[in-house]
Order: structure tokens, then sequence, then C-alpha cells
């Protein structure tokens, strides 16, 4: 495909780069964004981590800090994740299909 001719949004107010509400792959995480990861946590009764090999450090920290709070972490990805060693439950296997069969026991 050819982008040549893509134009990107300006922002209205600042004339900046125009970018939605998320983190992009190399950008740093907001504090405020962290810090309720954080609180989520610690008010959690474990971790669940879907669809991401946790390869990315801002991701891999939340189950680091779950092992350290004594929290049970699950993965379910296809493929190994960072947290192989951190993780109670390893389900390797596709993610659509496995929710859908999971939402069907409910």
């Amino acid at each position: 495909m050819d982008f040549s001719d893509f134009l990107l949004a300006d922002c209205p107010q600042c004339s900046g780069i125009l970018k939605p509400d998320v983190v992009f792959f190399g950008d740093y995480v907001p504090k405020q964004r962290v810090q309720s990861a954080m609180d989520a946590l610690k008010a959690s009764d474990g971790l669940l981590v879907i669809g991401s090999s946790l390869m990315v450090f801002s991701g891999f920290r939340f189950c680091r800090y779950a092992k350290e709070f004594g929290k049970p972490i699950a993965t379910l990805n296809l493929g190994r994740t960072r947290a192989e060693e951190l993780a109670e439950l390893k389900l390797n296997a596709r993610i659509g299909e496995t929710l859908r069969a999971s939402l069907d026991q409910l």
C-alpha cells in the first residue's frame, strides 16, 4: 500500500501530533496510569495476562510485582511469555476460542 499521501491530524489546541489515548511501543507509560494499575493489582486476587508475550518491561513488571505481593499469575497466549517462571497457570492456546469456551462453562 502507498501511504505517501497520508496526512496526520494536528491537535487543534497545540498543533502537535494528535494521538489516541494509548501507549505506543517504545513510549513511556504515564506515572498515574502505572500507579492506578499497581493499586488495582494490590486489590486483586491475582493477575491474568491475555495475549501478551510480556517482552516489554512495562507489562512484565506487573508480573514481577504480583509475585512479590503473593498474587497468583495465569497467562493465556500462543507461545512463550516472559513470565513463564512466575506463572502458576500457563495456557498455550488461541485466545478467542479459549475465552469463548470458558464463558460457555460459566
